[in-house]
């Protein structure tokens, strides 16, 4: 198959050369107007687990999620649709998975659209349309391929399904030959909003570089810049999956990390995106997983992790915030916004170890919104101050 879709690396290539230089340039100098948004914290949530999950979600303060269905699962979808419906006073994406049979026959593809696109109506109106498309082993041995996927499920929502929001392109790290292949092509496609995997997890830290250059920042950039240049998309920009895997669990691999670890970095990547002010949403992966999850199952008890609570506070603190600016100076971050009650405070962390003494502030807090009162220092673990 690989061979077969070989052709495809020559528009790669092209459209690579053509686009790329003005994005890096148009990334670093084009801001966002954009100061709040209503759908910034999201979930990964897992309609074939417990509906303990429900409760959970109310807990933690989070009305934004993301559930997968598989087509290759949809003779279960009224078990997805149970699942759902106890979901509907949240927001709700819809990530349509993809599968080999589906991308090789069209009619059972535009047959089973229809079936989920009909199945959902009145509950969701906005759909991720495949998850990885730049792996082989998610069924897409080229961007090619995935174009012609979107295209039949696009034809499928213009005609009997207007309302509805489609998410597109959803590459997996920072894949920019994938990424312009997927904005800059001859296909007759539409993205309401542009996906991007931005997985940090061969990185020690989510403000780490990748070849030197490129942050988690300097990333966004420049996908927003180029989903700004595509005639194809609007430069509304998701991210559907974040998340780093625990060691010590089962089907890890060397980049896990320490829960403590997860935590910052869980924290510090939100953060991050949300300083960006080009990101809507944020879907941390996943909220029930023994691996990468904010609560896990162990022996018949549902237990939850450090992040759980962590999450907790930054969506009281933050949801709906005002973003007023976000700086980085010798690894000294700092954003500072405005929160719903219009008091400013400034979120400031350190990227490694050492500490900065914090003076002239009113009241600052830890990531779990406990009040600290005396040797308050800025280190790796973020701190709330309030101005």
């Amino acid at each position: 198959m690989s061979l077969k879709n070989k052709a495809d690396s020559i528009p790669t290539a092209l459209t690579t050369l053509l686009f790329t230089p003005f994005s890096f340039f148009l990334g670093s100098i084009y801001k966002s107007k954009q100061t709040q948004f209503k759908h910034f914290f999201g979930l990964n949530v897992d309609a074939t687990k417990s509906i303990e999950q429900i409760e959970l979600l109310n807990e933690l303060g989070c009305n934004d999620i993301l559930v997968r269905i598989p087509l290759k699962d949809i003779k279960n979808i009224q078990q997805y649709k149970d699942f759902i419906e106890l979901c509907k006073d949240k927001n709700i994406t819809i990530n349509i998975i993809q599968n080999r049979e589906h991308i090789e026959n069209e009619e059972l593809l535009k047959k089973d659209i229809r079936l989920i696109f009909s199945t959902f109506k009145g509950v969701c109106n906005q759909y991720q349309i495949a998850n990885a498309t730049n792996e082989n082993k998610w069924g897409f041995f080229s961007i090619k391929e995935y174009l012609s996927f979107y295209k039949t499920i696009q034809t499928i929502r213009d005609e009997k399904f207007p309302q509805y929001s489609l998410i597109g392109s959803n590459i997996k790290g920072f894949e920019i030959k994938h990424t312009v292949r997927s904005l800059f092509n001859y296909f007759k496609i539409k993205y309401d909003k542009v996906g991007a995997l931005l997985y940090m997890n061969d990185a020690k830290f989510p403000e780490a570089t990748k070849f030197g250059i490129f942050d988690l920042k300097k990333q966004i950039d420049t996908i927003h810049a180029l989903s700004t240049l595509a005639v194809k998309s609007n430069n509304e920009l998701i991210i559907p999956e974040a998340s780093w895997k625990i060691k010590e669990q089962k089907g890890v691999n060397s980049s896990a990390v320490s829960e403590d670890d997860y935590t910052l970095f869980m924290i510090r990547y939100y953060l991050f995106a949300l300083g960006t002010k080009k990101i809507q949403s944020v879907f941390w992966f996943e909220l029930l997983s023994s691996t990468c999850g904010l609560t896990y199952i162990h022996k018949g008890e549902l237990h939850k992790r450090k992040a759980f609570y962590v999450l907790q506070n930054m969506i009281k603190m933050l949801n709906n915030c005002e973003v007023q600016k976000y700086t980085n100076s010798g690894g000294l971050h700092v954003l500072t916004v405005k929160d719903t009650k219009n008091k400013m405070l400034d979120i400031v962390w350190v990227e490694a170890e050492g500490c900065v003494e914090l003076t002239e502030f009113k009241k600052v807090y830890d990531i779990y919104g406990k009040e600290m009162k005396k040797d308050i220092k800025i280190t790796k673990s973020p701190i709330y101050a309030y101005h």
